[in-house]
């Protein structure tokens, strides 16, 4: 017989563990929203992207959330003219990351929030489950 409680459980934590790993690469996605090629004309870092897919867990008898992969944006990159850069081609242009800050700022805050619900849903099931366990010593 399946549990309900650990089910929701079960099903939650594995919304927090996809949403901790979104949380990671949005953050590497910030942390190189500036870098730039190591040599003249080079790509920069491209911004990563992270795709999931549904999952059934059969022990719990519920749909998961599994990575499906971690890619990269085909997005085109950015140039800026700056001739001082080291990584600027011959005509003074560098390649900058396919980082658009507000978009990641916005997948952050999603992914947080979507983590913040995932852990209220294993509070309140543990709270059932103490409120059974009292049920039953009455």
């Amino acid at each position: 017989m399946i549990d309900p409680l650990l089910s929701a459980s079960r099903l939650a934590s594995a919304g927090l563990e996809a949403q901790s790993l979104r949380m990671r690469v949005v953050s590497e996605n910030l942390a190189n929203a500036q870098s730039t090629g190591a040599t003249p004309g080079a790509d920069p870092y491209a911004r990563k992207t992270v795709t999931f897919r549904s999952e059934l867990d059969r022990a719990a008898g519920t749909a998961s959330v599994k990575l499906r992969e971690i890619g990269t944006d085909t997005a085109p990159f950015r140039t800026e003219h700056d001739p001082a850069n080291p990584a600027a081609d011959e005509n003074g242009n560098v390649k900058l990351p396919n980082v658009n800050m507000l978009v990641e700022m916005a997948d952050m805050r999603e992914a947080n929030r979507s983590y913040e619900a995932n852990l209220q849903v294993i509070k309140q099931a543990r709270a059932m489950v103490a409120s059974v366990i009292d049920l039953l010593k009455s």
